[in-house]
């Protein structure tokens, strides 16, 4: 079932731990492409030195004061794309960062399937074929670039640590506003059909 705009028009933090262990469906060249979400980062308002709105609303955070289940996509290193989505209600800009995923891929030969782990947002997006033309997408309609629940409910840890990169951010860089799960084995809904 796909996670409809309800499920991202509340609390950006709760948003990013429950996110955990849903997927992150991408539909490209006539392949269904399922990766099972494993790490999320917060970033929550004006008031967040690590929130790209901590400097008010321009054109490129534009999308992140819009309506919560949109896609807001930005460059870093001018080679990386990043995917958040947007959160919380709309002129309060929110969004969380998918970090990490795994996809379970199956070979086409007698050797057992294996696990591909996307350990980082640029690795996420490069495998999955996002760009900077889904910045604004809206992922609630299920077309091209989606989340949906497991269909069945993975049990794991949630580790909280401190968000990735973010040395210039002051006293935010120490909230513990990342997210990962442990011990969270990708189940049969997380292939390359």
């Amino acid at each position: 079932m796909k996670l409809n705009r309800k499920f991202y028009s509340r609390n950006t933090i709760k948003a990013a731990r429950d996110l955990l262990g849903c997927f992150l469906v991408r539909q490209y060249k006539g392949k269904i492409i399922k990766a099972m979400i494993t790490e999320t980062e917060a970033y929550r308002g004006e008031y967040d030195l690590a929130c790209h709105a901590s400097r008010g609303k321009t054109d490129r955070t534009e999308i992140m004061y819009g309506a919560p289940g949109h896609a807001y996509v930005y460059m870093v290193y001018g080679m990386h794309f990043m995917l958040n989505i947007v959160t919380e209600e709309k002129n309060f800009p929110a969004a969380v960062l998918i970090r990490g995923a795994e996809v379970l891929s199956e070979n086409r030969n007698p050797k057992p399937s294996f696990r591909l782990r996307l350990d980082g947002p640029g690795k996420l997006t490069k495998f999955l074929h996002v760009d900077k033309t889904f910045n604004g997408h809206n992922m609630t309609k299920g077309k091209k670039v989606w989340l949906e629940y497991p269909k069945t409910k993975r049990k794991f840890r949630i580790i909280k640590s401190p968000r990735i990169g973010i040395d210039y951010a002051k006293h935010c860089k120490s909230w513990k506003w990342n997210f990962k799960a442990v011990n969270c084995q990708p189940n049969e809904n997380a292939r390359v059909d």
